[in-house]
């Protein structure tokens, strides 16, 4: 056979095994993730039968080691014949067992299981796991990605009734209706909607009997705000003159309070997928979370019982605990979106629910900005350019406003990470997502070779951001790039970059109205036909009609600016943004992260796909450690985000020797005291960001010993 090994999938390969000297290197060439497994030489590689294995893989191979090392540090759960758990191996490990036929299911950025007949010892210290077997051994590893596509799409029209039957079809997704499904890789991707003249549901569609209904009035603003609980808990989503949760042994929730009908399933459904997260500690996954404890501190639940009820009677048993005693313990969310209640916004719930969004619907749809609107921001431009009598807008104009004929809308905050908009206008203080984004990213082809960034100047005066940004792309050894800079394209040079299959974008430069300012004139976005870059970052002043522009026409997302950004303002927010996708972060949340280092980064927002991240981070999730001076030590208080991958319900332990406690990802964080030791050696683990007095470094940049000064 040939070197490389595939798992095909529409037509191309998805899945894929690659020799290198001392090992082989797993591909998942959609989602741009690699994982090197160290085997000592370079094994050959044989095409192996995926059924030797429980769980759904991608593909496998076969080879023969005497042992195994991953490059970071990965949950390892080791199963028996029968499917039991019998080791769990984390940081700081030594787990030992005896002659016998295991699988190894390891949580890495690429879904892997190793099969073996051979006894087993697994080791781990700060930074990497090693699986060893004795004896040369054949090894099967078998991956699956983490990209999920929708099973089907469902046609409906504009009519309430027939927006109800086509969420109803969202439940098909879940691949279990036990407390597991908490975990993002047992929910799948709901089905597509298409506005048509007729509702059509596939019939391969198999939604479960989960005996729950949803009742809501049949108008599309309460039939949105449902979906995402609708989804979650397999229910039918029916009409009502109250809003409210009903199952076959007749129990009924109100979803009607003095907090309002959003709120309340809000509630609703952050309660019962916390409760699940909890109770799901007594099935396949028996690990030591933080927040079981703390639960059981305030609530008197018999979560063994409760775990082996159907989810109707766990439902109704979940929604009797007061919401007050555990608000406090649920997870941060990542995304709140704020959907226009027509009924073209239909076509992008599934994306939403696909994230556990919560939905919102504006009290009003968007107005078009008025004069007071455009007032403010041009007296912000004024005003920065004032107090910065020596810097410089990046533009060729002079305070650039916003439209007076355009329409904004400013989304209510909550509490979640993230803010996002869904209809017609431009949102401030909020992303732009779209259902074309969504589905750029569904038709994502796989690709081989390295991640593709390309950097683009096109003014010599802005040359600092591009030098900063140089030096951090690609500078993981562990995952392979290529990096390409640009100075001062021509129009035909840049458009053919963003015709290329570019993963990512960093643009540089002036943004006018008319589109991109290059060396021989100006490119508009929107005079091209399609384009093929993944994401992009364009740090010029009113980038948001190009960027859009570059949706519309196959980008899956992006971050632009509203109006005029000062040039000191904008190198500080493109330097942390470079050093935050770099490492993981998605867009959405880098954004978020890098807006406290500019005053200007008000003026920043994400269109298309929030979640897209251009490269994997190196522990599965992107962190920050916050650090705090303690009585001569250090207090180390670290947090995770969610990803596209490692969504809502995935747990992370952090690798500080002693520690055996998981927590939920955006969950509790988790404290350590630290000596400055530890604290130089954990920090030395990963180049995530950390924060110290309030502002945003990086391990290269924090001298430990000075911190105490």
């Amino acid at each position: 056979m040939s070197d490389r090994t595939d798992a095909k999938g529409n037509g191309a390969a998805v899945i894929s095994f690659e020799p290198a000297e001392e090992g082989i290197e797993v591909v998942d060439a959609v989602e741009r993730h690699r994982y090197a497994l160290e085997t000592g030489r370079r094994p050959t590689l044989e095409a192996a039968d995926g059924e030797v294995f429980r769980a759904p893989i991608e593909a496998a191979v076969c080879f023969g080691s005497e042992s195994v090392s991953l490059p970071t540090v990965a949950a390892v759960y080791v199963r028996d014949e029968i499917g039991t758990v019998v080791a769990e191996a984390e940081h700081f490990a030594d787990e030992r067992l005896s002659r016998g036929a295991y699988t190894l299911e390891i949580c890495a950025p690429i879904k892997l299981y190793l099969r073996v007949e051979s006894e087993v010892r697994i080791s781990a210290d700060a930074r990497r796991t090693r699986v060893e077997f004795g004896e040369d051994t054949d090894v099967t590893v078998g991956a699956r990605s983490y990209h999920e596509r929708p099973a089907a799409t469902v046609t409906t029209t504009t009519a309430p009734r027939d927006l109800m039957a086509a969420i109803s079809t969202f439940g098909s997704a879940l691949k279990t209706t036990s407390p597991e499904r908490s975990y993002p890789t047992l929910r799948g991707h709901p089905p597509t909607i298409e506005l048509g003249e007729e509702l059509r549901i596939p019939p391969e569609l198999d939604v479960p009997e989960t005996g729950v209904r949803i009742e809501v009035p049949p108008e599309p603003g309460p039939i949105f705000v449902a979906a995402p609980l609708a989804y979650y808990l397999g229910a039918r989503l029916l009409p009502g003159e109250d809003a409210r949760i009903v199952t076959e042994s007749g129990f009924e929730h109100s979803l009607e309070s003095a907090h309002g009908f959003e709120t309340e399933v809000e509630r609703a459904l952050k309660q019962v997928f916390f409760l699940d997260c909890v109770t799901r500690t007594e099935g396949i996954y028996p690990v030591e979370l933080a927040e079981r404890r703390a639960a059981e501190s305030r609530i008197e639940l018999d979560f063994a019982g409760l775990y082996d009820r159907p989810l109707a009677d766990r439902l109704e048993v979940c929604l009797k605990v007061p919401f007050a005693r555990i608000e406090d313990l649920l997870p941060e969310w990542k995304l709140t979106t704020h959907v226009d209640p027509v009924a073209e916004s239909v076509e992008t719930l599934p994306f939403l629910v696909d994230d556990l969004a919560v939905v919102r619907t504006p009290e009003a749809s968007a107005e078009k900005g008025s004069a007071t609107q455009v007032a403010a921001f041009d007296e912000f431009v004024r005003g920065e350019v004032a107090a910065n009598a020596e810097a410089f807008t990046r533009s060729r104009s002079v305070a650039t406003q916003p439209s007076e004929t355009a329409s904004y809308v400013q989304p209510e905050r909550t509490e979640s990470l993230e803010q996002a908009w869904v209809g017609d206008g431009t949102p401030l203080g909020a992303s732009k997502v779209t259902a074309q984004a969504y589905r750029n990213r569904l038709d994502r082809e796989p690709t081989e070779g390295a991640i593709e960034i390309a950097v683009i100047c096109n003014d010599p005066e802005m040359d600092e951001e591009r030098a900063d940004v140089d030096r951090v792309y690609g500078s993981r050894s562990e995952l392979p790039f290529e990096v390409s800079v640009h100075h001062d394209l021509t129009t035909e040079g840049l458009a053919e970059i963003l015709t290329s299959g570019t993963d990512f974008l960093h643009y540089i430069g002036h943004i006018e109205a008319g589109g991109f300012e290059c060396r021989d004139g100006t490119l508009d976005a929107s005079e091209l036909e399609s384009v093929g870059i993944g994401a992009f970052f364009l740090n010029g002043c009113a980038s948001y009609e190009q960027g859009m522009a570059l949706v519309e026409r196959g980008a899956i997302g992006g971050v632009v600016t509203l109006t005029d950004v000062i040039n000191t303002g904008a190198i500080r927010i493109g330097r942390a943004m470079g050093r935050l996708l770099n490492s993981g972060f998605p867009l959405g949340v880098a954004l978020e992260l890098a807006r406290e280092e500019s005053v200007v980064g008000g003026q920043y927002l994400v269109v298309g796909d929030t979640g897209l991240a251009v490269a994997q981070a190196r522990n599965g999730f992107p962190n920050l450690c916050k650090i705090e001076q303690a009585n001569g030590s250090f207090e180390l208080e670290f947090e995770t985000y969610s990803t596209s991958q490692m969504g809502l319900g995935s747990t992370i332990i952090p690798h500080i020797e002693g520690n055996e406690t998981h927590s939920l990802s955006s969950g509790m964080p988790q404290t350590f005291e630290l000596s400055l030791n530890e604290i130089d050696q954990f920090l030395a683990l990963e180049d995530a960001p950390v924060k110290f007095n309030d502002k945003l470094y990086w391990p290269d940049q924090i001298d430990t010993a000075n911190l105490l000064d």
